[in-house]
């Protein structure tokens, strides 16, 4: 297929494909390397490699809700997959990916290291025994990071539930002498201080959300050639731009479902572009007044 110079290689054979094809296409993930995201994934690769000391550095990824923050740490685990080291006596697995307990519950965070790492457990063992099970099999396993997401799960606790969880990362850390990655929202800077010793090892790094400048008209750009409609869109013209970053607030995450749903949209009416008309026929919501409607 020579036509559809909008388009990269993927998105114009997808052109091929069945309606409903195409339009499963279009909804499945993407990623986008943009300038901060490659930065930030740049820092966990330094950091995988750091040499163990008994201080090791720790890295705090902060942003808003919806802003990519776990997207770009899938990406980043996805490279480093565990590996079944078939000559050794057990599984190696580099980075260990786990979410914060809804609440700042030692037990419970023992839990999920057990259930990743595929260990049999049983949820009413007494909180010596998983911890000595879950750190026998961390270094068994090789670890070399732990990445905690929602790490600002830990203010829905009392602050001696959260000091208590700190101390826990903080041994792990310090014993296994690996990092540690904690993701969050901007309340995590403020989850973290409960244990000042462990905060000031955690060098923060913002994910902001995005401003109407020149790297957003590339954006734009990079998600126009991704998805599979047969006209161009022309998203980074000032006129789509403007109201693109309106509607989405610069946050990525609102921008990838808008484009999304409007390519959608695109499909199914024929139009084959996403302009103007389609993005008002959308009837969308910017994410902050989502919050005033569901405060009335």
């Amino acid at each position: 297929m020579t036509g559809y110079p909008h388009l990269n290689n993927s998105a114009r054979k997808a052109l091929d494909l069945s309606i409903d094809d195409r339009i499963s296409y279009i909804r499945a993930p993407r990623w986008i390397g943009y300038p901060i995201a490659l930065q930030l994934i740049s820092k966990l690769e330094d950091l995988l490699v750091y040499p163990k000391s008994h201080r090791m550095p720790n890295l705090l990824i902060v942003g808003d809700t919806n802003n990519g923050k776990t997207m770009l740490i899938q990406r980043f685990c996805k490279k480093h997959l565990s590996n079944d080291n078939l000559e050794g006596e057990a599984i190696q697995i580099p980075v260990l990916y786990i979410q914060a307990p809804p609440v700042p519950d030692e037990g419970r965070f023992y839990d999920q290291i057990l259930e990743r790492l595929s260990a049999a457990f049983r949820c009413t063992d007494r909180l010596g025994k998983k911890f000595s099970q879950v750190m026998t099999l961390l270094h068994g396993v090789n670890i070399k990071m732990l990445v905690i997401d929602e790490i600002h799960h830990l203010l829905a606790g009392s602050l001696n539930k959260q000091r208590g969880f700190l101390n826990v990362i903080k041994f792990i850390g310090n014993d296994l002498q690996i990092p540690i990655v904690a993701i969050g929202t901007k309340d995590a800077y403020q989850a973290l201080q409960t244990e000042p010793q462990l905060a000031n090892r955690f060098e923060p790094s913002p994910l902001p959300l995005w401003r109407l400048d020149s790297e957003f008209l590339r954006l734009l750009v990079s998600f126009e050639r991704m998805l599979p409609l047969k006209n161009p869109s022309n998203l980074s013209s000032s006129k789509l731009s403007n109201v693109i970053f309106t509607m989405t607030e610069g946050c990525i995450g609102e921008i990838a479902h808008l484009l999304v749903e409007a390519s959608v949209l695109a499909v199914k009416s024929e139009s084959e572009t996403i302009d103007l008309s389609i993005l008002k026929e959308m009837n969308w919501t910017a994410p902050s007044n989502r919050i005033y409607k569901l405060a009335q």
